[in-house]
């Protein structure tokens, strides 16, 4: 922000900067390619020994400002023995939403129709993604649902998701504000960022000045802390006494976008919701985006979706970014990672 105020780059050029300088590492057992799925840029990775049989396929979604996640996409490829495809959507502010969730279709509607050509079992293909690429991923797995043209979705796997823009003061929130790597009011900009929006009106958004009554009222049954575990409220959480909000016209014109369902897929009909794949959500203690992972797995499991939960008491948000990077990697990673991949084996 010091940067971006002083006139030399914006916040987001030079964390593109960080994550993009970071060298493509050679590995010795993958075959590695950067390729186009139907114009979209993707990156590949397959193992170079041949396979007995057909392998599965992992559309990966990353997070982040910037292309993240290649050695996670590394290490799910060679420890599961899966064709592991990452997709380079294009990036907001430039590229305007909701450009990022139709290059993440076409990528992965890309791949269904040419399995053949990497040898992946249509019966196990699985949509991956963390952070905002889990939000991506849980909502292609709902637009996929009434898809007969196409492979059925074996599972989704979303790592620390964001899903929905209409409650910035569950307990996660309360409890978190001020954690890194995500603050409270981060969130909130980097949506407003994401949209093209006005990021003036952060606290405004914060205190859900943009939700109508009547959308409040409707949601409050999916979208509340009502919904979240007692366990998960114990530390530092108040029950707000009063309404946090007066609701803004203004302000709702404004982030009206963040209440669309393809932008919280928590906001998802349960017509949809009961017919989705089995999923995998791993959620972080200290990260302002637990309880939207917590209460898309009450909502999957009440809706008779079975549901793999991991939840890893001193993970952050973001923790995975640093895996595989020495010293800077965490031992928490390495345990959520093996996690995951253990979920995909069950596949």
């Amino acid at each position: 922000m010091i940067f971006e105020k002083l006139g030399i780059c914006s916040d987001l050029r030079l964390l593109r900067l960080i994550f993009d300088g970071l060298p493509l590492w050679r590995d010795s057992k993958l075959l590695i390619r950067d390729l186009k799925f139907d114009e979209v840029p993707v990156r590949v990775y397959q193992a170079k020994a041949p396979s007995a049989g057909q392998r599965k396929g992992v559309l990966y979604f990353h997070g982040g400002a910037g292309v993240l996640g290649s050695l996670m996409c590394r290490y799910i490829a060679r420890e599961t023995d899966s064709v592991v495809v990452s997709v380079g959507y294009r990036l907001a502010p430039e590229y305007l939403y909701p450009s990022q969730y139709w290059d993440c279709l076409s990528a992965t509607i890309h791949f269904m129709r040419n399995l053949e050509d990497y040898q992946v079992d249509p019966a196990s293909i699985i949509i991956c993604g963390d952070s905002c690429g889990a939000n991506f991923a849980t909502a292609i797995c709902q637009i996929l649902v009434n898809r007969t043209d196409l492979p059925k979705v074996r599972a989704q796997v979303l790592i620390y998701p964001g899903l929905q823009g209409l409650d910035f003061y569950l307990p996660s929130y309360q409890q978190n504000h001020s954690v890194p790597l995500l603050f409270q009011d981060r969130v909130v900009y980097f949506c407003l960022r994401y949209l093209s929006k006005d990021t003036s009106v952060v606290e405004d958004v914060l205190k859900s000045s943009h939700v109508p009554e009547d959308m409040k009222l409707k949601y409050k049954k999916w979208i509340s802390a009502d919904n979240i575990p007692e366990e998960f409220k114990i530390r530092s959480y108040k029950p707000p006494e009063l309404p946090l909000y007066q609701y803004k016209h203004d302000i709702h014109d404004v982030s009206k976008q963040m209440l669309e369902v393809m932008f919280s897929p928590l906001l998802a009909e349960d017509a949809i919701i009961c017919h989705l794949p089995e999923c995998y959500i791993l959620t972080c203690e200290f990260d302002v985006l637990r309880d939207d992972g917590l209460l898309y797995k009450k909502r999957l499991e009440d809706n008779g979706i079975r549901v793999s939960w991991y939840h890893n008491e001193n993970g952050f948000h973001g923790i995975l970014a640093f895996f595989g990077y020495g010293i800077f990697s965490f031992p928490s990673a390495k345990k959520m990672l093996d996690n995951i991949v253990n979920f995909i084996k069950t596949i």
